[in-house]
């Protein structure tokens, strides 16, 4: 009774969590809206005995994830006005996905069992003589090691995308020459001055 009020609790939270980082005009606002559904998310891992993923969704997720795109987004100066205005146009479109996730929603609440059998288990079973974190990691560098791999290299793929995407040149701010820092001779780097006992050095 109290594991299936508590499943309740965090799903519900995790649903409002993840509408009102949609719905919510303020960008800081809807990146905490994030936050908490990360934590309610990771609840429902423990739930299901996943205390490892509970564990890496706070650690990596809200830890280190959210927190940068909060701080991303309060550095970024967001023209929130030229954000509204393409609103409109991309209305029909968004309205058209809401109406397909809606009935796929629908679909697969209609099952009543989600899709699984009665007789079939809730979670995957644990692995005798494993702990939840080695029957994770042995699947994953066994069976799905080629998928591991794959994901991150859709994750790099990403990362470079948003780099070359957000880089930009902006006039008047000095960079990094690398080449003319590997082309310095000491000559060229530093002075020597013989200065007389007592008398300073003029600069």
């Amino acid at each position: 009774m109290i594991a299936t009020l508590a499943f309740y609790l965090f799903a519900g939270l995790v649903v409002l969590g993840a509408a009102m980082t949609i719905l919510s005009s303020n960008p800081v606002h809807s990146v905490l809206w994030l936050i908490l559904s990360f934590f309610n998310a990771a609840g429902l891992f423990v739930l299901l005995g996943a205390e490892f993923l509970a564990m890496i969704l706070v650690i990596v997720y809200v830890g280190a994830v959210a927190v940068l795109f909060l701080f991303v987004v309060m550095m970024l100066d967001v023209d929130f006005a030229r954000l509204r205005a393409g609103f409109s146009r991309y209305l029909p479109w968004g309205f058209a996905l809401a109406v397909v996730l809606a009935t796929e929603l629908l679909l697969v609440f209609g099952q009543g069992t989600f899709g699984m059998s009665a007789a079939s288990p809730s979670h995957a079973p644990v692995i005798a003589g494993m702990t939840n974190t080695q029957a994770l990691g042995s699947l994953i560098y066994t069976r799905y090691v080629f998928i591991f791999q794959a994901a991150g290299m859709v994750l790099l793929t990403a990362m470079i995308g948003a780099i070359v995407l957000t880089h930009r040149q902006r006039p008047g701010i000095r960079k990094q020459s690398i080449a003319a820092q590997t082309a310095r001779t000491p000559a060229g780097a530093i002075s020597v001055v013989d200065a007389p006992s007592g008398e300073g050095v003029t600069l």
